[in-house]
């Protein structure tokens, strides 16, 4: 019990830490230029992509068949739809402000982070099943990943 809740606290704490740096950097560089702020978010899209298609697909087949795998998918494709639509109803109700394209963009970005937090602290939980040195690098490896994550969220907010 002792391990599960010493795992879960640093678990924690390096997932909000690299978020919440993000987040402080996103909010004293505020002046970065639209062009900086495009090729930073279109480089880490190329390689989350290239994370998937390379790895995390392939690994997939690997442990299941193509049928889960694409099932897999196909939901994370559909709850990122209906995240979609569901924030769009509720700000076509609330504000009709001219910000309302930035507003959404981060609410959505904050749920999807909020879901991708779940497979996050996953990841970190079974490195610390197989040995505290691999969980508290994949600790480590996931706090310096969730730093770009705040920054793109303060700089919508």
């Amino acid at each position: 019990m002792e391990n599960i809740i010493k795992t879960t606290l640093i678990g924690l704490f390096f997932g909000t830490f690299g978020t919440t740096l993000g987040g402080i950097i996103g909010v004293k560089l505020n002046r970065t230029s639209n062009r900086f702020l495009s090729f930073i978010l279109s480089f880490a899209a190329g390689l989350m992509i290239s994370v998937i298609c390379f790895e995390l697909i392939p690994e997939a087949l690997e442990i299941s068949n193509i049928f889960t795998t694409l099932v897999g998918i196909l939901l994370g494709i559909i709850m990122m739809i209906i995240c979609d639509i569901y924030v769009d109803k509720r700000l076509k109700k609330t504000t009709k402000t001219v910000k309302d394209g930035l507003l959404k963009t981060g609410i959505i970005v904050s749920i999807g982070l909020a879901i991708h937090n779940l497979p996050e602290g996953l990841a970190i939980g079974s490195g610390y099943g197989a040995s505290v040195r691999l969980g508290l690098s994949l600790a480590v490896a996931i706090c310096f990943h969730d730093i770009p994550e705040g920054r793109f969220q303060s700089r919508h907010w």
